[in-house]
């Protein structure tokens, strides 16, 4: 199973999943190409690491969305690397009906809240301000509505009486790192070939 990474940040989450494939926990799944809609982001720094392709793919005009000539631009690109799977991790872009239409049921993406609860930004930070006593973090199927499509596999974690919105956060992350390689793996198990 082929997999391209999206990613706009520090790259934690892709991290995850190339570490897995190297102690050999991700499968049949093997990543193929790393995309960053920024040119500094730390996701970037991975590809040389692990050995796999990392590059820059201008998302301009847009900040927030990938729209017109940069998402044919993405396309075309993700196309070329003939992929089975495309991972949004913390690619903070959201994706039109174009991209989605073309990848329908082969995008996957990592939100840090039990969707359906505290979908879009921020979703650490909206749990804990609403003082719930679990939280945690779900992987889901990207389509038209954010943080909306169907959920494939989530992981909770309790919110400590000391908890501060640094520590859930941390503990947070740390279970995305350990679900986001875990649903590959058994994604790739399912796939035909």
């Amino acid at each position: 199973m082929r997999i391209v990474i999206l990613g706009s940040g520090r790259g934690s989450n892709a991290d995850a999943i190339l570490q897995a494939q190297r102690a050999g926990q991700l499968g049949r799944g093997r990543v193929v190409q790393i995309y960053s809609d920024r040119p500094d982001a730390g996701i970037l720094a991975l590809g040389p690491k692990h050995g796999v392709p990392a590059d820059f793919l201008d998302a301009a005009p847009y900040k927030t969305k990938l729209d017109g000539d940069a998402e044919q631009h993405y396309i075309a690109a993700i196309l070329a690397c003939r992929p089975d799977l495309v991972v949004l991790a913390g690619f903070m872009r959201v994706l039109k009906p174009p991209f989605l239409t073309r990848f329908e049921g082969r995008i996957i993406n990592l939100h840090p809240s039990l969707l359906p609860s505290f979908p879009g930004l921020d979703g650490i930070g909206q749990a804990f301000r609403r003082g719930v006593k679990i939280t945690g973090c779900t992987v889901h199927y990207v389509t038209l509505e954010v943080d909306g499509g169907p959920i494939i596999d989530q992981a909770a974690v309790r919110v400590e009486e000391t908890d501060t919105l640094e520590t859930l956060s941390a503990r947070v992350h740390a279970a995305e790192h350990a679900l986001l390689p875990a649903v590959i793996a058994r994604l790739s198990e399912r796939f035909p070939g």
